[in-house]
């Protein structure tokens, strides 16, 4: 698991003064704890994190001397200005099932020698003890061609006995489509507008 640093914020600075500063703001919230502690995450610290990691994650996060197992709920990221805002965690209680989703990862996508690869979904929605999340799930889609579809159901997750799937199981994950040729229809429309 990986271990990421944060200090308890004080919340009297804005989180956009935070922000210039070169701080993540985010939220630490669990079953056991009165409301949530507001936290700061250095920015390049995040930034590394988010790397190889995404919401669904479990995470070691030390606050001040304290070290917290828990899970990313939430990255508020802003992709024009490719920076991550807010974070938030949600601690992970023994023998307490929590809401997560795992990431949908292709494997081998350049080996699809016809047709489109459609990605249906990015995220499967699931509730499990901390010891059976899941955080991303791999689909080898070297094999597929034109029509063929995969679901959910077919994945090892829908499998697992330690997850109960929230994603409904008939819902398309992947699916290779035929590719469509526009070119006649386009040149059917410009036949059809008026010389200027």
């Amino acid at each position: 698991m990986t271990t990421l640093k944060a200090e308890k914020r004080d919340m009297s600075v804005k989180a956009k003064k935070l922000r210039r500063e070169g701080f993540v703001t985010g939220n630490v919230f669990g079953k056991d704890m009165e409301g949530s502690m507001p936290i700061q995450i250095q920015e390049k610290d995040a930034e590394r994190f988010f790397r190889t990691n995404g919401k669904g994650s479990r995470v070691m996060l030390e606050v001040d001397g304290q070290t917290i197992a828990a899970l990313v709920k939430e990255i508020d990221y802003n992709f024009m200005k490719r920076q991550i805002l807010e974070m938030d965690f949600q601690v992970l209680v023994k023998g307490e099932k929590v809401h997560s989703v795992a990431e949908v990862v292709f494997v081998n996508q350049d080996m699809v020698q016809a047709g489109i690869l459609e990605k249906l979904l990015n995220e499967i929605s699931y509730r499990a003890l901390p010891e059976s999340l899941v955080e991303k799930v791999e689909i080898d889609v070297s094999s597929m061609k034109i029509g063929d579809s995969i679901k959910v159901a077919d994945l090892p997750i829908a499998s697992d006995p330690g997850v109960e799937l929230l994603t409904d199981p008939e819902s398309a994950v992947a699916a290779v489509i035929a590719p469509h040729n526009n070119v006649e229809e386009e040149s059917e429309e410009a036949a059809e507008e008026p010389a200027e």
